[in-house]
């Protein structure tokens, strides 16, 4: 991989809901992992109270709107040699894709690092997403994608309810929701076009109270995976992550599954060619499992991972997208192994969300 020397890092703009301040975490920790191997940071970020934005985590920072033209402007002055996409939440994968359309990459030499903008589209595309599970024979949901409100009728016929309304290009659900009948169909439908950066939803059968489980898979261009830990929310399918207890290593799979979940984890990350970290969220029911989707990304469950096993995921993921490989990144909590060994966990980690009024 030729030698990368300065690297433009997307932040996630303000904290909101579905994008808080794990992003900071990843975003500092890949400030602090291109520092250690001497690649110089120029970060744009629209929020100055992040711990990224502070002076001496990156070499220059930007703190602007986080809109593609502005972005393109940061990319003709610095002329960097690559972009990190997938630290800053789903504004950071957006951004790049819309630059990459624009033409701007192209126009100045920049490279993605890390997840290709092939996996980007086939993750946020819900046809393309759809697609990419059939060819390796990963069972999805049954779905239907739409860029209308046209057929929303016999949608509803043919899959009956409850539906499951999934917009492409937004963050932790953002536009969607369950559909009960048809009035709420349409309505939901509906703003979920709007939300979508490209005029889509996905309506897919439901997985309603089906378990929901999580693993955190890592891979290099060296094509190595290891699967740094899995989780499981205690509340089934259809209540939010971001709103659910979870719990790693997950405590009601048996090896059995549980190792069939993790070979689908890998085959799926070789599979969309992520070179870092990625998320991938499974539905489960008495030995039967469908992919939900996949993050290209660090994401919050990333930040819980990593503080639960101690494997820093986003510096890790950083490092491999300038090319390093998981047998060359030492873990820094053992000291002696490299990254490429799996953490083993002999503890139990919960998360419980809190909603503290003080703020």
């Amino acid at each position: 991989m030729a030698e990368i020397e300065k690297v433009l890092l997307i932040g996630s703009g303000p904290i909101t809901i579905g994008q808080a301040a794990e992003f900071d975490f990843s975003g500092t920790q890949a400030c602090r992992a291109m520092r250690e191997e001497g690649v110089k940071v120029v970060l744009v970020n629209s929020n100055p109270a992040t711990i990224q934005t502070d002076p001496e985590m990156a070499d220059i920072t930007y703190i602007e709107p986080l809109e593609p033209e502005i972005v393109a402007k940061i990319i003709k002055k610095e002329n960097p040699d690559g972009i990190l996409a997938s630290f800053g939440g789903q504004t950071g994968l957006n951004i790049t894709s819309e630059l990459a359309e624009m033409g701007v990459l192209d126009e100045y030499g920049v490279k993605i690092l890390g997840t290709p903008l092939k996996a980007i589209y086939e993750t946020e595309d819900r046809e393309l997403f759809k697609k990419a599970m059939e060819r390796i024979g990963e069972p999805v949901p049954r779905s239907v994608t739409v860029t209308s409100t046209d057929d929303l009728e016999s949608v509803a016929e043919e899959f009956g309810f409850p539906l499951i309304i999934r917009p492409a290009y937004t963050l932790g659900g953002t536009g969607g929701g369950i559909a009960r009948d048809l009035d709420s169909l349409f309505r939901i439908t509906e703003l979920g076009l709007k939300r979508s950066r490209i005029n889509q939803v996905l309506i897919e059968e439901s997985v309603l109270g089906w378990k929901e489980f999580e693993y955190e898979v890592m891979r290099d261009r060296k094509n190595t995976c290891i699967t740094v830990c899995n989780m499981e929310n205690i509340d089934p399918m259809g209540i939010h992550t971001g709103e659910s207890i979870v719990v790693t290593p997950s405590q009601t799979l048996s090896d059995y599954d549980h190792q069939m979940l993790r070979s689908a984890a890998i085959r799926i990350i070789r599979e969309l060619r992520i070179e870092g970290g990625c998320n991938i969220q499974f539905a489960f029911k008495e030995g039967e499992y469908r992919v939900i989707e996949v993050n290209p990304r660090v994401s919050r469950s990333s930040a819980l991972a990593s503080k639960a096993t101690g494997y820093p995921i986003a510096r890790v993921a950083a490092k491999i997208a300038i090319g390093k490989t998981l047998d060359e990144i030492p873990n820094d909590v053992t000291k002696e192994t490299p990254a490429s060994f799996e953490p083993t966990i002999d503890y139990v980690v919960v998360k419980i969300p809190r909603w503290p009024f003080d703020k």
